[in-house]
């Protein structure tokens, strides 16, 4: 039986000429991902360890990006243990204030990603660089430890879903409708420990920054993993992100999915998700007025500089509605000057939004747009669990660019066409 990209990229790193779903394997890693809320814990349980050294300096990266910069003493002392720890073992990938950005955004940026890679990271959110075609997964801050130490990690190996794209999206349409969309299908647990391998001539269609957005909510699913085939257009960013060689998979044609999905993208319509779950999903149309208190433009999830444009094609020449905070957060400092230089820093403020340093901030309820009781924010994060941005007794929905630039001019959660776009 054959295997899929997933398995095929496990059974290289583990030295094997195949896997079946569900054996247990040790692989070999291409880089081990921590940031400052995740390496502190596994600095601290790889001091435990008999063996204090890591494994190699160049294929482990610590980006400071949760807490960033400081909102208080004890986020000070954690990225103060990181740095420090980075100093020690002459980390080559240390990102702190001022090279800093959010980090899934940033590892493709920086090259340190490619396709064939194996990756972990102690962050849900490190199926990321599936995009890439790369094999990344999230795990806990002792795996961390265990992998910066050994350059290894168990799996077990994942059975699939294969979700078929097919057709060319509207104009609004991106890859968080798309993503919201197959979670509001699946549901939360509907790919709970598989991989999710996206495939077909729609794929034509979808921008990088479309298929990192997808890959990175793969988790939302319950997915172990997200990934695309490698084509022209990642090879093109490969090549002009990284120096580094990268290795194509394909799956076998008679590689064995648990659930084959065609998906149909001429047919999404803007797609949110309303509290307190990803998978309570709803388009446009389909609901009465919400009025929202917030919006957040940013995130690893749509942080990107075609998130930039898109918002800024929206905001352009409007003002933020009155008694709304819209808050936009370019993921690093290179997607920063380049909205910089493009001109749409000057737009979101001129609507009456502020722009932040790169940083994960409201998403994970850290700092700069806490939300109070009763509040109401449109996100373009990728989680709206209770309390997730603040008060427990606030709401998050989860949206894309163009949904939440909107909502932030109208007051309520609209579409682009409502002011005429």
């Amino acid at each position: 039986m054959g295997m899929t990209m997933t398995q095929k990229i496990l059974a290289a790193h583990a030295g094997l000429d195949e896997v079946k779903a569900g054996q247990l394997i040790e692989a070999d890693l291409d880089l081990v991902l921590g940031n400052d809320i995740t390496s502190p814990v596994a600095i601290q349980e790889m001091q435990k360890l008999d063996k204090k050294t890591v494994f190699d300096k160049d294929k482990i990266a610590l980006v400071m990006d949760h807490f960033i910069p400081n909102k208080d003493i004890k986020s000070a002392e954690n990225c103060k243990c990181c740095r420090d720890f980075a100093s020690e073992h002459e980390i080559t990938n240390y990102f702190d204030v001022g090279q800093m950005g959010i980090e899934h955004a940033l590892l493709p940026e920086k090259g340190l990603v490619v396709a064939g890679d194996a990756v972990i990271g102690a962050d849900s959110h490190t199926c990321t660089y599936g995009a890439l075609g790369a094999f990344s997964t999230g795990v806990g801050s002792t795996d961390m430890a265990a992998g910066m130490v050994t350059g290894k990690a168990w799996f077990k190996v994942p059975s699939a879903l294969k979700f078929e794209l097919v057709g060319k999206p509207s104009k609004w349409v991106g890859g968080k409708d798309i993503i919201l969309h197959i979670i509001g299908m699946i549901g939360v647990d509907g790919a709970l420990y598989k991989s999710m391998e996206f495939v077909g001539e729609g794929i034509q269609h979808l921008s990088m920054d479309d298929r990192f957005t997808i890959c990175n909510m793969a988790i939302e699913a319950g997915g172990k993993n997200g990934i695309f085939p490698v084509d022209e257009e990642s090879v093109k960013y490969m090549k002009d992100h990284s120096k580094k060689e990268y290795k194509i998979y394909e799956a076998d044609e008679d590689a064995e999915y648990d659930e084959v999905y065609i998906i149909d993208l001429s047919q999404l319509k803007p797609t949110i998700s309303f509290p307190h779950l990803p998978e309570n999903t709803k388009t446009i149309g389909s609901f009465d007025d919400v009025k929202v208190d917030q919006a957040v433009i940013g995130s690893c999830t749509n942080g990107r500089l075609e998130d930039m444009r898109i918002a800024a094609a929206v905001m352009k020449g409007r003002k933020v509605a009155k008694n709304v905070r819209c808050i936009v957060i370019p993921a690093t400092q290179e997607i920063y000057l380049q909205s910089m230089g493009e001109g749409l820093l000057e737009i979101f403020i001129e609507a009456g939004a502020v722009v932040s340093t790169p940083t994960c901030g409201p998403c994970l309820g850290g700092y700069m747009g806490i939300l109070a009781a009763g509040e109401r924010c449109i996100s373009t994060t990728n989680r709206n669990f209770v309390g997730r941005m603040g008060h427990v007794d606030s709401e998050v929905y989860l949206a894309s660019p163009a949904i939440a630039a909107a909502s932030a001019i109208t007051g309520k959660i609209s579409a682009p066409e409502e002011l005429g776009l």
